[in-house]
């Protein structure tokens, strides 16, 4: 029993065959596959709405989905999009995958409501009680204070392994030589903008340094990285870098939200008085929470390496798929490392990464997942990480009699997500 929290004097808040923990893009499609597939399914959320870093973050657009000309990530991520688009809120001529963070919050509760997940939103994980090798419950801390919440099979989807590492599973952080994570990114939307006007990447990108050299920036990210959205005149920045932080440390992500503000300040200003189309544009918006690319990795049954991301190789034992490539911003300072897999191909992640070693009814459904440090910078994008997270959920369900994570049948797992719109290399490859 946890030293932190005396859980026997808790009043129990809930109680559950699956429990997932964290409502952003993997645990939202863990909850809503459990519970399609039958269990009875609570869904903890800090905030008081789904999606993570899709809302919270403000992380946009969807990276890349497609290997060959075919989808590879399908199943609830392909009904989101269509439910997105229903909405409105998918697309646009200038960016065919970008989507509203807002209506995105409706699609999420949408799917959890259908599909019977009960949610606790506005609550926070706040410790584990584990024993050896099972998670034996959790407590949270919300409005209505310490409790604790029961299941049978839990799914950490909180991002930074919070739930797994609490438990006393085994983790690692950031790069080997260093222990340095991928840096955060505080993104940002302008609005107003006049979009014809605007001049080229290159001429910003030059305008760009020339203000790092006057020192009016102090970002150290090399070049200007925007999108668009499926709004008019409104352009979404993934620009900001903040380097050398941990965000499993409060102090350090309090640091690196008010850096990331600051720097957003100084693109702003950057953008009115220097460049073409931005005159009479604003700040629209900055995200609710600074955009995490890496923390914690919960070492699994498995550790997918960078060479079976860059060889595109496949498993016996897959349930997701990707095709992004490796994508490394530097964590120290200046430069992204970019490799690409071979033209038209995917790799898989194997069922294996998602089970940590040690715990027998625990399973990951978020970037956190079992991975090297270069293999994670492919596969934490939020299409794969969706997909994992409906194959966490369906694995979870599938756990119950046993409670056991590793007593199922993968293949039959495999045919489950199938039969879901899931898209699994030797099914419909």
């Amino acid at each position: 029993m946890s030293d932190a929290v005396n859980f026997d004097a808790l009043d129990t808040a809930a109680e559950a065959d699956v429990v997932v923990v964290g409502g952003g893009p993997g645990g939202l499609c863990a909850a809503v596959a459990a519970a399609e597939e039958g269990a009875d399914t609570l869904l903890i959320e800090r905030y008081g709405f789904l999606g993570g870093m899709a809302t919270a973050g403000l992380v946009n657009p969807f990276m890349p989905w497609v290997a060959g000309g075919k989808p590879i990530i399908r199943g609830l991520f392909e009904r989101i999009t269509k439910r997105l688009d229903d909405y409105g809120g998918w697309g646009g001529p200038r960016q065919p995958s970008s989507f509203d963070e807002e209506m995105f919050k409706f699609v999420a509760e949408d799917l959890c409501t259908e599909a019977g997940v009960r949610l606790q939103l506005h609550t926070m994980l706040a410790d584990v009680d584990a024993s050896e090798s099972r998670v034996e419950r959790i407590a949270t801390l919300s409005k209505s204070g310490l409790r604790q919440v029961r299941g049978t099979v839990f799914v950490d989807g909180t991002g930074d392994g919070d739930l797994a590492a609490w438990a006393g599973a085994e983790t690692e952080i950031g790069r080997e030589e260093d222990g340095h994570c991928q840096p955060m990114t505080l993104c940002f939307r302008m609005m107003n903008v006049n979009i014809e006007a605007m001049p080229s990447r290159a001429e910003i990108n030059e305008l760009y340094d020339a203000a790092r050299e006057r020192g009016e920036i102090t970002n150290p990210r090399e070049n200007v990285l925007k999108f668009f959205t499926p709004h008019d005149r409104e352009v979404h920045f993934n620009t900001t870098r903040i380097v050398m932080h941990d965000a499993t440390d409060a102090e350090e992500l309090t640091d690196a939200e008010l850096i990331g503000r600051r720097q957003v300040r100084e693109m702003v200003r950057f953008l009115r008085d220097h460049v073409r189309g931005f005159e009479d544009a604003w700040l629209a918006e900055m995200a609710p929470q600074i955009g995490i690319r890496e923390s914690r990795r919960v070492i699994g049954d498995h550790v997918l390496s960078v060479d079976e991301v860059l060889e595109a190789r496949k498993s016996e034992d897959g349930i997701a798929r990707g095709s992004y490539g490796v994508d490394i911003h530097n964590p120290a300072g200046t430069g992204t490392v970019i490799q690409h897999l071979p033209p038209g191909e995917a790799y898989d992640i194997p069922y294996r990464c998602i089970t940590p070693r040690g715990f027998d009814n625990l399973l990951i459904a978020a970037r956190c997942i079992s991975a090297d440090h270069a293999a994670h910078s492919s596969m934490r994008v939020m299409p794969i990480v969706m997909a994992i997270g409906e194959a966490a959920g369906c694995a979870a369900q599938m756990a119950l009699p046993q409670g056991d994570v590793r007593a199922i049948d993968v293949q039959a797992l495999r045919g489950r997500l199938v039969e879901r719109g899931a898209s699994i290399y030797g099914y419909d490859s």
